[in-house]
């Protein structure tokens, strides 16, 4: 049996600083959640991540959907609540670190490879399903995702751009998935 997965990220909120936290949506992600509702599969098993973003983003479309701590977020330790500037400005060194060795953790945290392998055990247990499985996940999740269904080297996840409300497919079948890029063309497109 094929198992058809959808990964979609969660939206930000706009009009703030972007930190290493979870939050509320706004009004404004909340719309756009909502207005996607309509492009997305109307069947199948839903899981969303556990942070209020992605629950929020769920419950906007209409899910209901289970909550899977395996799809939560980086963890990033003493960075929590910070922005990027101000981790750039305090500990340039331990963020680049980060930025560019897989089994860095200048934070005290979970490190890229961690997220990887995490996210790659619980692609091993949609094994079982078949049909389409959707989840609410932040951008971490599906590049750690992308990573491990290509193959990839650990240290490819920050060359990996998704933005909010990007859905990545992936098919799964045999102990094996494949990346699923772009979308058939309609006639008279």
């Amino acid at each position: 049996m094929t198992i058809r997965l959808m990964l979609l990220c969660a939206p930000v909120p706009s009009g703030r600083e972007t930190r290493f936290a979870d939050g509320p949506l706004d009004e404004r992600a909340v719309q756009q959640a909502r207005a996607a509702a309509g492009a997305l599969p109307a069947t199948g098993v839903r899981y969303t991540a556990p942070s209020q973003r992605c629950r929020q983003t769920a419950q906007a479309l209409g899910w209901d959907a289970a909550v899977e701590p395996a799809l939560c977020d980086i963890g990033v330790g003493s960075w929590h609540g910070r922005t990027l500037d101000e981790v750039a400005a305090s500990d340039p060194a331990g963020l680049a670190a980060w930025m560019t060795h897989p089994g860095a953790a200048p934070h005290g945290g979970e490190t890229v490879a961690d997220v990887c392998t995490r996210v790659a055990a619980w692609l091993d247990t949609l094994q079982g399903e078949s049909g389409p499985v959707t989840a609410v996940v932040e951008q971490a999740v599906t590049r750690a995702a992308v990573v491990s269904v290509l193959g990839a080297p650990h240290a490819s996840f920050w060359r990996i751009d998704i933005p909010p409300l990007t859905a990545v497919h992936f098919t799964g079948r045999a102990g094996r998935w494949n990346l699923r890029l772009g979308a058939a063309m309609s006639a008279g497109a």
